[in-house]
């Protein structure tokens, strides 16, 4: 399945009191009294630990986010059908886009040694609230507009940063952001250049948010049927693995979101 093209292409792309004793109590009364709040207390931190540990297992279970050691590769998924080779190096892609603020982080790790990949490229692109893909009129490419898109390296921890802004959607298709890792390349004039694909795919975000942004402005404009992931065929062959694990900023959900998500991959590999 490939991505479809939203009615608007035609403009542009579319694509949360201690105890104490009596008086007269013997030592022995006292002890036992202090061994009790001992272990009272030691039961309580107990108890705790073993709810932080329950609700840690919660998360855990619910988090897209594997520990390195699983060594798991990443499902390829379709590129699709609005990306440009423009390969520009920058870390702020928004070009004045409005929507909720995102600072996405993307940790890639090789999948052979379940250590990090620094100095991999990491290529991103998707729509803009209203579910818009820079580059595209008339159902063709025309480079003349460039936001939304964008290329950082990852640093010594195998983590590529972008501020960018939640994506919007459009017809037949969930909310997600377009990735590719690129290995073996360089950086010249604000471009990386040279090597090769070793990955291609697509992030996620959970229900939860997607339906509390899409109330928010400028995304209720966008009159496009919202599809969810369970719905979403491409979601539905792997797009779990890649499911972003968002926090919220503040209080106030239009003051931005972090997302992070870990892609395992063969650098070596040429999909």
């Amino acid at each position: 399945m490939t991505d479809t093209p939203h009615p608007h292409s035609t403009e542009r792309g579319r694509g949360p009191e201690s105890a104490g004793g009596s008086v007269g109590a013997t030592r022995r009364t006292v002890m036992a009294a202090l061994g009790g709040a001992t272990l009272g207390a030691a039961a309580l931190a107990l108890t705790a630990t073993q709810a932080t540990a329950a609700a840690d297992r919660n998360d855990t279970a619910r988090s897209p986010i594997r520990p390195a050691a699983d060594c798991v590769l990443t499902p390829e998924q379709t590129e699709g059908p609005y990306y440009l080779d423009l390969e520009t190096v920058r870390k702020d892609i928004t070009e004045g886009e409005p929507g909720v603020p995102l600072t996405l982080r993307v940790k890639v790790i090789d999948t052979a040694t379940c250590s990090a990949l620094p100095g991999t490229a990491v290529d991103i692109w998707h729509c803009d609230a209203l579910g818009v893909y820079s580059g595209y009129v008339a159902g063709g490419s025309t480079p003349d507009t460039t936001f939304l898109r964008g290329v950082q390296l990852t640093d010594s921890a195998g983590v590529a940063e972008f501020t960018t802004v939640y994506p919007g959607w459009y017809v037949g298709r969930a909310l997600h952001i377009h990735v590719k890792t690129h290995a073996g390349g360089t950086v010249t004039g604000g471009r990386y250049q040279g090597g090769h694909v070793s990955h291609t795919g697509q992030l996620y975000f959970p229900e939860t948010y997607n339906r509390r942004v899409a109330a928010l402005d400028p995304y209720r404009n966008n009159t496009a049927t919202r599809t969810l992931n369970a719905r979403d065929g491409i979601y539905r062959n792997g797009g779990s693995s890649t499911l972003l694990t968002l926090t919220q900023v503040g209080s106030d959900l239009g003051k931005g979101v972090t997302g992070t998500v870990v892609l395992g991959i063969d650098p070596d590999a040429v999909p």
